[in-house]
Order: structure tokens, then sequence, then C-alpha cells
């Protein structure tokens, strides 16, 4: 397993029920906050960057949990294993009570983001707590996780890239997928002709396309040929983060700040 987490933003690592962890930073009582949700490799320092810039540019309340229990995969085969060996109704189970801690302690709207694996089971949360109001999947979708119609009425936004190879999860037939159920899911909910639901297709990049870090690998030619994900582009990377950040503030931040800010 890798060495200690270190990032910016202060983290506290806290238990918030029984054998429920996560590590929650930003504004103890803003109105707003934002579930951010782990890769297969575990709670990571590139995981705890992207929550630190959702807190920041947002001012939201940011929760991570820790859905491996505090372990973390050094290489892709440990991550598989853990991966693997993760009870995924049980992550959403979870999750839904971290949704549901973040409304009795001072949250009033939830929203959820899920990076890879985390992609994945946000979609699932999302679908699951009635706490959680919107979500954004990073290049991660399990259909077997989710009704489209418990999401026929809560925004989503999917972000995919083109030169995603892995079929069924993350690749660009998956994202047409997602989006053709949800839309369809939505109109058959609504009436009022409007989109809720945005899924975008990002040019000359795939899998893993929002980690700057190539980490855990030593280089992003060396992540490249090891797992086959291109190597980062910053251009990309900052439409994502354009597009996530409007989504977030637009569709969660209630109106007005509590006074404990």
């Amino acid at each position: 397993l890798i060495g200690p987490l270190a990032n910016a933003l202060t983290f506290s690592k806290i238990q918030i029920a029984q054998n429920i962890y996560a590590h929650v930073a930003g504004p103890p009582k803003a109105p707003a906050a934002v579930i951010v949700v782990q890769e297969w490799w575990g709670v990571t320092d590139q995981i705890l960057k992207h929550a630190t810039k959702i807190s920041e540019q947002g001012n939201f309340r940011v929760v991570v949990p820790d859905l491996y229990k505090g372990k973390r995969g050094a290489n892709a085969e440990e991550a598989h294993h853990l991966m693997s060996n993760l009870d995924f109704p049980a992550a959403i189970d979870e999750i839904s009570k971290v949704a549901a801690w973040l409304k009795t302690t001072g949250s009033s709207s939830v929203g959820i983001v899920g990076f890879c694996m985390g992609g994945a089971v946000s979609m699932g949360a999302l679908a699951a707590s009635p706490d959680i109001s919107l979500g954004a999947s990073f290049y991660g979708v399990n259909f077997g996780l989710f009704d489209n119609e418990a999401l026929a009425n809560k925004p989503v936004q999917g972000h995919f890239g083109k030169l995603d190879s892995m079929i069924d999860f993350s690749d660009v037939e998956t994202a047409q997928k997602l989006e053709t159920g949800l839309r369809k899911a939505h109109l058959r909910a609504s009436t009022d002709g409007s989109v809720i639901h945005n899924i975008y297709l990002y040019d000359d990049v795939g899998h893993g396309f929002m980690n700057d870090s190539p980490a855990p690998f030593d280089s992003f030619e060396v992540r490249e040929e090891s797992m086959g994900f291109p190597v980062y582009n910053p251009v990309r990377a900052d439409l994502a983060w354009g597009r996530l950040l409007d989504f977030l503030n637009s569709n969660l931040k209630p109106t007005g700040l509590a006074s404990e800010l």
C-alpha cells in the first residue's frame, strides 16, 4: 500500500456511522455539499485534489467516503483486488448514509461526483438516495447499479474520453447508452421539454483523463504503456472542470450562505 496522503486543503478523517469513514473538508456548515467518490485505487492524493478544487471553486463542504477502509492500491493488481472485493450495494448504502449525515449537519443540498469506479458508484447512490439531488460521473458506469427511471428528474452530467477503451464501462458506446437512457426516462417523466442530463465526449483523451498526476506510475508514458490511457491533456481537463463547476454552482448551491461560514 502507498504512503501517507498529502493535500493543500486540510481534510479530517471522521467516523460518520458504524464502519463508515470519510475525509471531510471545506466550510463545516456550508449549505451545499459534494460527495466525491474514489477511483479503484482508493482515497488517493489525486482524489483529494479533485475534492479540494470542487470545495474551493464552489465554497462547498466536501466529503470523500473511504470505501476501502484505509486501504489503497499501490499497483493495478492491488487496485483490482480491492475493487473486486468491494460490496457495491453496501457502498451505495454507505454513501446514502453519508448524504443523510450531511443533511443533518447543516448542508441542505447535496450532490455527488465520482471518478472511474466512483463514477459508477455515484450513479447508483444518486438513484438510491433521496438526499442526493444531482450527480456527475467521470468515465464510469455500471447499469446494474441503477434504474434510469430513478434518475429521470435528477440532473446528471457524464464525462468520457473518445479514446477510452473500457468496453461496457466507459467507452463511447457506454456514454451514448447512458445519455439515451436518461433522456428517454426524463421525457417519460416530464412534459416541459427540458434537458437535465448532459453527457460530454472529449477528443484525444481516454480513461482517467482528469488526473494531472500519473501516480502510482512514474510517468504518463509508463501509465500509457501499462494501462493504455493517453497522457494528460490539460485543455480537455480544464474544459471538463469548467462544465462540472458550472453544473454544481448552477444546480446545487442554495441561495445565501450559512451564518457559520
